[in-house]
């Protein structure tokens, strides 16, 4: 145990717990009254301080705000929801966290920071029914991808600049209603001036240069990383020659695919097919 009296190699779940449980002893305060402050049971509080329960974004802000801590309870929030990531992801995160510019090929499905909330959770219940991911996981990754978006808000964003292959418009990830509304949500943000949004048609063929997905981030030290999936885990790659050819790629792809105002009415038109 630290002079803190938290673990530092128990996992983040249970250092959050003991975090939890040393603040609100420093101050007398029993569970039942804890529980009170934070808005929520004692039951709920027990379970979280013994590690048993995944604390939630909100009780993570509550905390900080309850004890007066900054943002400890945050931090640890943030480590113990990268836990549920995909291995390599959190690296992104990092990067994707300070870009100036992000570029991104979406395949099969919407890109996260682009995604809703309902169509983010579609996506993780239907993880969690394959028993790829925990319930508790699903809810923790969808808690973390609302952080990764708060980006899109900050006081001066990111440019941002998406290619959507075609069948991600017509791909009805949750449903008819989730889906336009995701798809009205796209359209939403290709009016911000900083956010860029291109369809890339199935008429291009063997013309679309990518076969993954793939994020091309510009940092302020001016180097370009790039991040791209398998099943298994993500890589974040610093190559410059590797990076350089997906960069190249990635250009000769915005020349092929329509420009804005053509891909916006392709938005349009299969959100009207859905409401249809």
């Amino acid at each position: 145990m630290t002079e803190a009296g938290v673990d530092a190699q128990a996992s983040p779940q249970v250092r959050f717990g003991q975090e939890l449980r040393r603040s609100r002893r420093a101050r007398r305060w029993s569970q039942t009254e804890t529980a009170k402050r934070l808005g929520y049971s004692g039951a709920h509080i027990s379970y979280v301080e013994n590690g048993k329960r995944s604390p939630t974004r909100a009780l993570t802000v509550k905390a900080d705000e309850v004890f007066e801590s900054g943002q400890r309870f945050y931090e640890l929030w943030r480590r113990f929801s990268r836990a549920a990531l995909l291995e390599g992801f959190a690296e992104f995160a990092d990067a994707e966290a300070r870009c100036w510019r992000l570029r991104t090929v979406g395949l099969i499905i919407v890109p996260g920071l682009l995604q809703t909330p309902a169509y983010a959770n579609s996506l993780a219940q239907a993880a969690v029914r394959r028993g790829a991911i925990t319930a508790a996981e699903a809810d923790e990754r969808t808690d973390y991808l609302a952080l990764r978006q708060e980006i899109l808000r900050r006081k001066c964003p990111p440019t941002l600049h998406a290619v959507l292959e075609e069948g991600v418009l017509l791909r009805p990830v949750g449903g008819p209603q989730v889906m336009a509304e995701q798809l009205r949500h796209i359209e939403e943000l290709a009016e911000h001036p900083n956010i860029t949004v291109q369809i890339a048609p199935f008429s291009m063929g063997e013309h679309l240069s990518f076969t993954l997905p793939v994020v091309l981030l510009d940092l302020p030290d001016h180097t370009v990383v790039a991040y791209a999936e398998s099943t298994a885990r993500g890589h974040l790659e610093r190559s410059r020659a590797t990076v350089a050819g997906w960069e190249r790629d990635y250009d000769q792809l915005l020349v092929e695919a329509p420009p804005t105002a053509a891909s916006q009415e392709m938005v349009r038109k299969a959100r009207k097919e859905l409401r249809s």
